[in-house]
C-alpha cells in the first residue's frame, strides 16, 4: 500500500476533532489547498537525521563501550550516565526551545539551531570513539546532550509553524511512522558492530547529515526576517524560559507524564536489550547480535505498518486520547512478556506488542501534543517539554532497570515496566481537551 495514501486516514477524523475543540477555527476558517507532502516527509527525513544515530549508539553502541571498559560496573556506570545525561537534557531543551521561539534569522528561527545541533553531535560522536575512559564518556555524552537537543525541539515544532489545522493528525502520522522506524533500525545498524564500535560511529555521523539536510530541504523554512518577536519583560521573561505555569496547563501536564511513563517502560528493556540478551538469557555475543537483528526487524515491519493504520483507527474510534491509552496498555503487556521465560521468543512477542502499540501511539501522539499546548507562541519551547518525555525517559528506563536489577535481578524489571504503562494510560485518560 502506498504509505502516503494509507497517512491521510487521519485527515477526516482530525477535522471532527478540531471541530469539537471549541477553542480551534470553525471549519470555514481553515485554510484550504493541497495536502502538505513536502512538510511530512521532511519532518520525517528531519526526525530520522537524529533519531536513528542517537538510539543506535544510546541503546547499543555506548553499553558496547561501556561493557569493553568496565564489565563488572557496566549496569551502575549506565546508570549514572543516565542520570547525568537527564539532567542536562531537561535544562537544555527548554533553554533552546525558548531560544528557537524567538530566532529571527534569514534562514528562519528553526534551521539555525538544527544544523548547530547537526554539527555540534557530529563532534560529539567523533570523540565518543576516541575516549577510553568512564570518565570521557560521561563527559562526551553530556555535552552530546546538549547538542542533541538543539535538534529535537525546533524540529518538532515546524508541526506547529507549518501544518494547517485540519491536516495536523495526518502531518503527526509521519512524524510517528519516523518514530517507529527510527528504534528498530537504529539498533539493526548498530548490531552490526558490536566488535568494531568506531566504525559503526562513524556510519551513524554520515546518515545523521544525509538525512537532515534531506528534512531540511523539503520543509523549505525560509526567511522570517521582518517578524515580530514579542518583547518580555518580568515574569513573562522568566515563563519563556521555565516550564508553563500560565493557560491550560492542566491537560498539558497529564500528556507530558503519560507519554513519560510509556517511553520509560519501553526504554527499561532497550536500554538494557544487549545485556538482557546475553546476562539475563546466557546467550553469546554472536547469538545475542542475531537475535537483537531479528527483534529489530519485528519492532520495524509492525511499528511502521500500526503507525500508518493509526489515523483509520483514530477515525473509527472517534478519539485521539483513547488510541494513545489502548497503545499504552498494549505497551505494557508487550514489556511484561520477557518476565514469563528467559528465552529469545519472549522478545520477539515484546517487540510485536510493543512494535504495535509504538505504531499506533506515534501515529497521533503529536497531534495529541499540539492540542494542550497552553500558549502557541511557546511552541517550540513547549513541544520540547512534551517530547522531553522521550529524552527522558529514554534516561529514566535505563536507571529503574538499573535499580531493580541490582536489587532483585533481570526477571522483576518486566512486570515493573507493564505497572508503568498502566498509570500512563490512566493519565491520557484523564485529559479533558481532547477527546
Amino acid at each position: 500500500m502506498d504509505a502516503q495514501k494509507s497517512i491521510t486516514g487521519n485527515f477526516q477524523f482530525t477535522r471532527r476533532m478540531k471541530i469539537m475543540d471549541e477553542k480551534q477555527v470553525a471549519p470555514e476558517a481553515e485554510p484550504k489547498g493541497k495536502f502538505p507532502y513536502r512538510l511530512g516527509f521532511g519532518l520525517l527525513f528531519g526526525l530520522l537525521g537524529w533519531l536513528v544515530p542517537y538510539l543506535g549508539v544510546n541503546s547499543t553502541l555506548l553499553p558496547a563501550k561501556i561493557q569493553q571498559i568496565a564489565p563488572d560496573q557496566k549496569v551502575q556506570i549506565v546508570a549514572v550516565l543516565a542520570t547525568i545525561a537527564m539532567v542536562v537534557a531537561t535544562v537544555a531543551n527548554i533553554i533552546e526551545g525558548a531560544l528557537s521561539d524567538r530566532t529571527v534569522s534569514r534562514w528562519g528561527k528553526r534551521n539555525p539551531w538544527i544544523v548547530l545541533g547537526m554539527f555540534t553531535t557530529l563532534i560529539c560522536f567523533y570523540f565518543l570513539t576516541k575516549v577510553t575512559t568512564i570518565t570521557g564518556i560521561i563527559v562526551n555524552w553530556s555535552l552530546f546532550q546538549v547538542a542533541l537537543n538543539l535538534m529535537v525541539a525546533p524540529i518538532v515544532a515546524f508541526i506547529a509553524d507549518k501544518a494547517p489545522k485540519k491536516y495536523r493528525g495526518s502531518i503527526s502520522a509521519f512524524y510517528g511512522v519516523g518514530m517507529n522506524i527510527g528504534t528498530p533500525v537504529g539498533t539493526m545498524i548498530a548490531s552490526q558492530y558490536i566488535t568494531r564500535i568506531s566504525s559503526g560511529i562513524y556510519v551513524f555521523m554520515v546518515f545523521e547529515v544525509i538525512f537532515t539536510v534531506i528534512g531540511l530541504l523539503l520543509v523549505g523554512d525560509g526567511s522570517n526576517k521582518g517578524e515580530k518577536v514579542k518583547k518580555l519583560k518580568g515574569s513573562e521573561l522568566l515563563e519563556a524560559f521555565i516550564f508553563p505555569i500560565h493557560g491550560d496547563v492542566r491537560d498539558f501536564y497529564l500528556a507530558v507524564f503519560g507519554k513519560l511513563l510509556f517511553v520509560s517502560a519501553q526504554f527499561v528493556i532497550t536500554g538494557y536489550q544487549l545485556y538482557i540478551f546475553v546476562d539475563y538469557m546466557k546467550l553469546s555475543s554472536a547469538n545475542a547480535t542475531a537475535n537483537l537483528s531479528i527483534m529489530s526487524m519485528i519492532l520495524l515491519i509492525t511499528g511502521v505498518s500500526f503507525a500508518i493504520l493509526g489515523g483509520p483507527l483514530a477515525d473509527k474510534f472517534h478519539s485521539l486520547k483513547l488510541l494513545v491509552a489502548v497503545s499504552t496498555v498494549a505497551m505494557g503487556l508487550g514489556v511484561a512478556i520477557p518476565a514469563i521465560d528467559p528465552a529469545p521468543w519472549t522478545m520477539f512477542v515484546y517487540a510485536g506488542l510493543s512494535g504495535a502499540a509504538m505504531g499506533m501511539y506515534n501515529s497521533v501522539d503529536q497531534a495529541l501534543n499540539v492540542s494542550v499546548l497552553p500558549n502557541p507562541d511557546n511552541a517550540a519551547k513547549d513541544l520540547g517539554i512534551v517530547n522531553l518525555a522521550n529524552s527522558l525517559g529514554q534516561v529514566f528506563g535505563p536507571i529503574c532497570a538499573s535499580i531493580i536489577i541490582g536489587a532483585i535481578g533481570y526477571r522483576m524489571m518486566f512486570p515493573a515496566a507493564g505497572i508503568m504503562c498502566l498509570v500512563g494510560a490512566i493519565l491520557i485518560l484523564m485529559i479533558k481537551k481532547v477527546k
